[in-house]
C-alpha cells in the first residue's frame, strides 16, 4: 500500500469513528462501558487486597446460569444474571469468609452452577445465546441495560460509601478487624454482594470472559504504584475507564470486537505499573518494595 493510499484509508476509518460515534446506539455503548468501569476502579482495590479474584470469575460465570435458566423459564435474561450473580456472591461471601477456604468453595459452587448453565441452554435449544453472554454485546446495551447498569451503579456507590471504611479496616488486617469486633462475615457477604450485581451487569456489556480484565487488572495495576487507599482507588478509576472507554472507541475504526482493545490497554497498565511501580514507591519512600494492603486471612 502506497502512502497516500494509507493516508485514505487512515482517514476513511477516522471518518468512519466519527460517524459512528454520532449513532446513539453507540453513545448508549459509551455511557455504560464507562460506568462499569467506574465500578471496577471502585470495587478492583478491595478485591485485590480480599484475594478474591477467582470469585469475580465464578460470579460471572454463574450469572451465566441465571441468564440461561431466565431464557429457558421465559424471562428478563438481565434479571436472570443478576439473580444468578448474587445468588453466587451471597453464598461465596457466607461460605468463604476465610482466604484458605475460599477458593475450593468457588470450584465446587462453579462447577455445580455450569452444570446447570449447560442443562438449561441444552433446553432453550439456542447455544448462540451461550457465546453471547461469553464475549457481550456492548454496542446492543439499548436503554434498558443502560438503565440497568445505572441503577446497578447507583446501589453499589452507596453500599461502598456505607461499608468502605470498616471493609478497608478487615480487608488490611483482618485479624485485629476481627478483636475489635468488626462483623466480618457480614462485610464479606455485603461486599461480595454488591461485587455480584457489578459482575452481572458486566457480564451483560463486556461478556463472562472479559469482566476480570476490568474488575480486577485496574485495582491491581494501582495497588504497584501507592499504598495510600485513597490514591489506590483513584488510580484504579482513571485506568479503568482508560481500557474500557479506549478499548470500545478504538475497536470502532477497524471493527474488531471491542475485547481486544479493553483486555490490551488494560494488561499494557497493568505492565507499566508492575515494573514501574517499585522504582515510584522507592524515590519516594527509600523502600525498594511496594507496599500493598495486607491480604485477607
Amino acid at each position: 500500500m502506497t502512502l497516500a493510499a494509507a493516508q485514505i484509508s487512515q482517514f476513511g476509518n477516522l471518518e468512519q469513528t466519527l460517524d459512528l460515534l454520532s449513532r446513539d446506539f453507540v453513545q448508549q455503548a459509551l455511557l455504560a462501558i464507562a460506568l462499569l468501569g467506574l465500578l471496577g476502579g471502585i470495587l478492583g482495590p478491595i478485591i485485590v487486597a480480599r484475594q478474591m479474584s477467582f470469585a469475580v470469575h465464578g460470579v460471572s460465570e454463574l450469572s451465566i446460569t441465571g441468564a440461561a435458566a431466565a431464557l429457558f423459564i421465559g424471562v428478563s435474561v438481565n434479571v436472570g444474571g443478576v439473580v444468578g450473580a448474587v445468588i453466587a456472591a451471597a453464598v461465596f461471601g457466607f461460605l468463604g469468609n476465610r482466604a484458605r477456604e475460599r477458593d475450593s468453595v468457588i470450584g465446587v459452587v462453579m462447577a455445580f452452577g455450569l452444570g446447570l448453565a449447560v442443562l438449561f441452554m441444552t433446553l432453550y435449544g439456542r447455544t448462540g445465546t451461550g457465546f453471547a453472554l461469553l464475549a457481550g454485546q456492548v454496542v446492543s446495551v439499548g436503554t434498558a441495560g443502560l438503565t440497568a447498569i445505572s441503577i446497578t451503579t447507583v446501589i453499589v456507590l452507596i453500599g461502598m460509601a456505607i461499608i468502605y471504611r470498616p471493609l478497608l479496616f478487615a480487608s488490611s488486617d483482618p485479624r485485629v478487624a476481627q478483636a475489635a469486633g468488626v462483623p466480618m462475615q457480614a462485610l464479606s457477604i455485603i461486599f461480595a454482594v454488591l461485587m455480584g450485581l457489578a459482575c452481572a451487569q458486566g457480564v451483560q456489556i463486556i461478556g463472562a470472559l472479559l469482566v476480570m480484565s476490568l474488575m480486577i487488572t485496574p485495582g491491581a495495576a494501582a495497588a504497584r504504584l501507592s499504598s495510600n487507599p485513597a490514591v489506590v482507588i483513584g488510580l484504579s478509576i482513571v485506568f479503568a475507564e482508560v481500557a474500557a472507554v479506549g478499548g470500545l472507541v478504538l475497536s470502532l475504526a477497524p471493527g474488531l470486537p471491542v475485547s481486544v482493545f479493553v483486555t490490551t490497554i488494560s494488561f499494557v497498565i497493568y505492565l507499566i505499573c508492575r515494573f514501574a511501580g517499585p522504582r515510584i514507591i522507592a524515590s519516594r519512600s527509600g523502600d525498594r518494595t511496594p507496599r500493598e494492603l495486607k491480604p485477607a486471612v
